[in-house]
């Protein structure tokens, strides 16, 4: 983890001062959240109590959380024991089960029973999970994929409908890749993290519809999980890199990931940020780091490319809350070509509004894919504003208009584009 500490990004307080937890639970200086939900007891019969009883449970015990997170990060405090009994991460996967039956996992709110599975919602999903792939990611921000890579875990389906999306193979595709358990996904997050991954990067398709699996994994994790080599050997065939590369007692990767002798690794929320409040209340006491996308500005460029109504009133409360909540977070902003007056400066105006300290990255990645490539028998003619790459005179007009509103952007943002 030496090399991770002693990333060239870290001597820049644009970064350092922001993501100071982030970088103290990647170097097992501090211990990830979900161990510290983990010595929060809870009161209350998880199995009995009816879920609004469950929810006053978790706004009696948050406090209690966040005053002993407070005190961990502040260095007055160290973890202390896991509770004897059931505890706030239990609750968390409880709840997390509880609302799967009337699903409002996202903004949709669609309240169908996914656990029945005879109705589907916005995400095509019943209760099942299933994971495209997951490896080292080289190709993050910095301060994610640092020397080892950012342990990411993709997830396949997805809530929005963007025309142009880069990941189309598994956000359209709901049976994409294998289904997994709540133990099969723990292996993979602790295998990622015992060969050196900085962090365990949930992303997608959308990693909110997955809530409950994610949860009860990270719980499993919080309780002392170490898989057998079968769960490893199980795991192993949607692994993308490093096969069979299972840590042995002794090797310098077995000290990666443990605080106080307990499995750690930051939780990296990697999302396009339509999660509903009560989603948002569970991953605060979950999540150490925060990757939201910010795509479109408040008027219908939502609706048209995504078919997502609400988007810019839900990025936006979602984004204060981080704000408010003090969480380490960065924002990505994806420049599209013919969308700078509409998308890009509405959303790079109101961060400077409003969170003018967070970092974000002014991303110039767009190309043509999924319904916007006009040679893919998939492409829409509707699409045709979004049918070419982004110009160097588009970017640079980002580049300046953050600039006037003196954004945190240029950190994160000229690592990425050199």
């Amino acid at each position: 983890m030496q090399g991770f500490d002693g990333l060239s990004a870290w001597s820049d307080m644009a970064l350092a001062r922001p993501l100071a937890w982030y970088r103290d639970v990647a170097t097992d200086r501090r211990p990830a959240k979900f161990l510290i939900a983990g010595t929060v007891a809870a009161s209350v019969d998880l199995g009995k109590t009816p879920e609004a009883g469950l929810w006053r449970e978790l706004d009696r015990l948050t406090p209690i959380f966040l005053g002993r997170l407070d005190a961990i990060r502040q260095g007055e405090a160290g973890l202390g024991p896991a509770a004897p009994g059931e505890s706030l991460l239990d609750l968390c996967r409880e709840l997390a089960r509880r609302m799967l039956a009337h699903c409002n996992f996202c903004a949709w709110n669609c309240g169908v029973d996914r656990l029945n599975g005879t109705k589907l919602g916005t995400c095509k999903l019943a209760a099942e999970t299933r994971v495209s792939t997951y490896f080292h990611h080289l190709g993050e921000e910095l301060v994610y994929r640092g020397v080892d890579g950012s342990g990411t875990i993709f997830f396949t389906s997805c809530n929005m409908r963007c025309a142009f999306c880069q990941n189309g193979d598994i956000s359209t595709d709901k049976d994409n890749g294998s289904e997994v358990d709540a133990r099969m996904l723990a292996a993979m997050a602790w295998l990622l993290r015992r060969e050196g991954c900085h962090n365990i990067n949930w992303v997608g398709g959308e990693v909110s519809i997955h809530l409950h699996r994610i949860v009860e994994a990270i719980a499993l994790l919080g309780r002392g999980f170490s898989p057998s080599r079968e769960d490893l050997i199980r795991a192993l065939p949607a692994k993308n890199d490093f096969p069979g590369r299972f840590p042995a007692p002794g090797e310098a990767g077995e000290q990666t990931g443990q605080h106080e002798g307990r499995f750690n690794a930051p939780m990296l929320w990697n999302s396009n940020f339509l999660i509903s409040p009560e989603c948002m209340r569970i991953l605060r006491l979950l999540i150490d780091v925060w990757l939201p996308d910010f795509k479109f500005g408040p008027g219908r460029c939502a609706l048209t490319i995504a078919r997502t109504a609400g988007y810019w009133e839900c990025a936006t409360a979602n984004l204060s809350r981080l704000a408010e909540w003090g969480e380490d977070f960065t924002i990505r902003h994806l420049v599209m070509p013919n969308h700078l007056e509409c998308c890009t400066y509405p959303v790079l105006d109101w961060i400077g509004a409003n969170l003018g300290h967070a970092p974000v990255n002014i991303m110039d990645q767009f190309h043509p894919d999924t319904f916007t490539n006009p040679n893919s028998p998939r492409y829409r003619e509707r699409f045709a504003d979004l049918s070419r790459r982004l110009s160097p005179g588009e970017l640079q007009d980002a580049f300046a208009r953050a600039r006037s509103l003196a954004l945190n952007f240029e950190a994160i943002t000229l690592e990425s584009n050199v």
